[in-house]
């Protein structure tokens, strides 16, 4: 059949068989489109029964007009061969993408709800489906759902078509249909809860090795109980997989309804567990200059509650954007989705501290209890601990013994030394040569006052790594970095800070494994650790693993849903899985919660590019330059802009030797300059950009051989398609 034309379709490709059609991807040369033609397999063509139910399915489906039901564009009959022009959807069965890949809660839910919108638009026609299973539900490029083969559909008014016998997959069919009742609408509600626990679990309700006993279990057996998925969710399941028709849901809205309310795996986590945030301590003090000390004192104590198991706390990160906010305690609250609310101030003169605090309860307006502490600077380690004890008094939090056992731990004992620490904290993320300087100078006084300590140094290895991480002398610093961080695992082995500084160096090495390796190991010590979170999913998302990535981003939107790294992981997920209109959203919040970032700026001018907004993007790129011209990722926003708009010239002109030098020490920045070339059809350029980006790590089969628009103009290089033969071997033998 391949290659030849039936009327006015030529076939291309087969797309799959089974018991009732053979379907085969065609081109409309008339209409000049893509369509799926479904043919009657050969030992049933001169069966008239069987030709009866391949109209039936196209005279079903026609009926139904909504976006995620597959469209039938007609029935045609030549030289005695009847077939259905179908939609050709570009994408995979529901079933071979759960096989793929673990489908995330959220993602399960959406899909869902698209499945139960088709089902509604069929059962408003009075269409039952009755062969509702995940590989009869496409999902096409765009994530969009599309139910598909009505095959075995019964229309309210052709009762004697077919039979309501045990037609359908038995796997998915309610006991009534295998018993051979009368079945309606909750049949395939039924149906519908088998997909829905397969999706959750990746395996099926009800197991057996034969026919006859998956029947038994069917009719008598309740499934398994559903591990690591929300009780609200694995409740709606049960519902439609109730064994009496009356106790089911009774109509679809009824399931849809639930599925609209059920809230997102992140909401659902954050009500099963208590949750603080910790505004930034007042300074208080005569001096504006011990600001360090009050934002040292809101670190130390997140520090301290994050060990808590029980207990869910915004990091120092997201804490410290609410600094001198003017927002309401219910605000933040809702915004953070906490229930608890820690606020304070510090006033220090000479060596006298005087320290208040209360702890609200946002949800009920209440203040569970305030308490102030006055002392010298030689008791600021004992407040500390008095205030998080506190609060692990007031929620009635239990602790285990090694909880416990932080609480009281003391990284640093030395007054004077910990000034030091706390002044180097305040610098060492700021991104500028001066102030990591700075906080290098700081850290090495208080090493000089108490000798080797595990914080101190891997305090150091990560203002070295920071150094490297904006292009100051990165072959010299990396070094460093590792020295330090080595330091650091010698006095203490379990030093999260140094374990993650490594896993950054690593994967700047192009040791993938070896970085996942450091960044897990941060998280055994700390699960909140938010640069190993960042880390870990920066890795997987690169190497396409992009389930493996999804409770890492998650974890990471809990406890720090307000920084930079959060809100662009989350849409990366989108991104790197080639869903560009999901990722537009995503980043388009992004943008408007960090309008100022230069990375921000960059990426939502390139999904808006891949979504087809050139104009805005245009814009969005102009403002970056203007804000911050010497920045290299403004500068690859303006080289993109100019290959947008065909100028070759300015983009070469653009790309000076010290630009190239540091791109090329990126894999990301590598990936985008390849997909500048391709677009301006320079190809070798674009190939040698795209290998180095491979030599790095980016290894994601799919948005490189499939998704990136911008690389459309290479695929046909055999050049290309050798790089991704390899590709697609690492990716595929990636260790998760």
């Amino acid at each position: 059949m391949i290659g030849k034309t039936i009327s006015h379709y030529k076939i291309l490709e087969k797309l799959g068989e089974g018991g009732m059609g053979v379907v085969y991807k065609a081109e409309d040369m008339k209409l000049d489109r893509l369509v799926a033609l479904k043919f009657l397999p050969s030992h049933l063509v001169d069966d008239e029964k069987a030709l009866k139910r391949l109209l039936k399915e196209a005279k079903a489906a026609s009926k139904i007009n909504h976006p995620n039901v597959c469209t039938i564009h007609a029935i045609e009959e030549f030289e005695d061969t009847h077939f259905i022009v179908m939609e050709f959807v570009d994408g995979m069965t529901l079933k071979a993408k759960a096989k793929k890949e673990k489908l995330g809660i959220d993602e399960a839910v959406e899909y869902s709800i698209q499945i139960g919108k088709a089902l509604k638009a069929a059962h408003d026609k009075d269409i039952i489906h009755r062969d509702i299973k995940s590989e009869n539900i496409m999902i096409n490029n765009e994530n969009m759902v599309k139910v598909m083969d009505f095959g075995l559909a019964k229309l309210k008014d052709e009762a004697g078509l077919t039979k309501t016998g045990t037609a359908g997959t038995i796997a998915y069919m309610a006991p009534e249909q295998l018993q051979g009742f009368e079945i309606d609408t909750r049949t395939d509600i039924w149906s519908f809860g088998v997909v829905m626990y397969e999706m959750l679990t990746g395996q099926l309700p009800f197991k057996g090795e034969y026919e006859s006993a998956m029947m038994y279990s069917i009719v008598n057996v309740e499934p398994e109980p559903m591990k690591d998925v929300p009780e609200e969710l694995e409740k709606t399941v049960c519902k439609a997989l109730v064994k009496n028709l009356d106790s089911r849901y009774q109509n679809i809205d009824e399931l849809l309804q639930e599925l609209k309310k059920m809230p997102s795996s992140v909401a659902i986590s954050e009500k099963q567990e208590k949750s603080i945030v910790v505004l930034p301590f007042v300074n208080m003090s005569p001096d504006p200059k011990q600001e360090y000390f009050s934002d040292g004192l809101t670190e130390e104590i997140i520090t301290d509650l994050s060990q808590i198991h029980t207990l869910r706390v915004i990091s120092r990160t997201s804490a410290m954007m609410l600094k001198g906010t003017k927002k309401s305690i219910n605000k933040i609250s809702q915004e953070l989705k906490v229930q608890y609310v820690l606020e304070g101030s510090v006033r220090k003169a000479g060596n006298n501290l005087r320290i208040t605090a209360q702890l609200i309860d946002s949800i009920n307006d209440k203040h569970l209890w305030a308490e102030k502490y006055s002392g010298t600077l030689d008791d600021v380690f004992d407040i500390q601990e008095k205030v998080s004890r506190k609060i692990v008094d007031a929620l009635k939090l239990k602790l285990s013994p090694e909880e416990n056992e932080s609480l009281a731990e003391r990284s640093i004992d030395n007054v004077a030394a910990y000034k030091y620490y706390l002044k180097a904290n305040e610098e060492i993320t700021k991104f500028s040569e001066d102030t990591i300087n700075n906080a290098l100078r700081n850290l090495q006084h208080a090493i000089d006052i108490i000798g080797e300590n595990a914080l101190l140094y891997s305090s150091m290895a990560f203002a070295y790594w920071n150094l490297v991480n904006i292009g100051i002398k990165q072959e010299d610093y990396l070094i460093k970095s590792e020295e330090y961080a080595k330091k650091s695992l010698l006095v203490d082995p379990e030093s999260s800070t140094a374990h993650f500084v490594l896993g950054f160096i690593d994967f700047f090495r192009e040791k993938q494994l070896e970085s996942i390796h450091h960044f897990k190991k941060a998280l055994e010590v700390n699960r909140d650790e938010i640069f190993a979170l960042a880390g870990i999913a920066h890795v997987y998302e690169f190497a396409g693993k992009i389930s493996a990535a999804v409770p890492y981003c998650e974890r990471l939107m809990q406890i720090d849903p307000l920084s930079v790294p959060a809100n662009w992981y989350k849409g990366g997920l989108y991104y790197y899985d080639g869903k560009f209109n999901l990722a537009l959203q995503s980043w388009r919040k992004f943008y408007e919660l960090h309008p100022e970032n230069t990375l921000s700026l960059f990426m939502y001018a390139v999904i808006l590019i891949y979504n087809n907004e050139i104009d805005e993007a245009i814009t969005i790129i102009d403002q970056n330059a203007k804000t911050d011209p010497g920045n290299v990722v403004a500068k690859l926003g303006l080289i993109l802009k100019y290959a947008i708009q065909g100028d070759e010239e300015k983009v070469f002109r653009e790309m000076t030797p010290d630009f190239k030098k540091t791109c090329q020490r990126d894999l990301g920045f590598s990936h985008h300059i390849s997909g500048i070339f391709a677009m301006l059809d320079v190809k070798d350029e674009a190939l040698n950009w795209l290998e180095n980006a491979v030599n790095f790590g980016f290894i994601n089969y799919p948005f490189l051989n499939e998704y990136d628009p911008f690389l459309k103009n290479i695929r046909g290089e055999e050049r290309f398609k050798k790089l991704m033969e390899r590709v697609k071997y690492e990716w595929e033998n990636f260790e998760v």
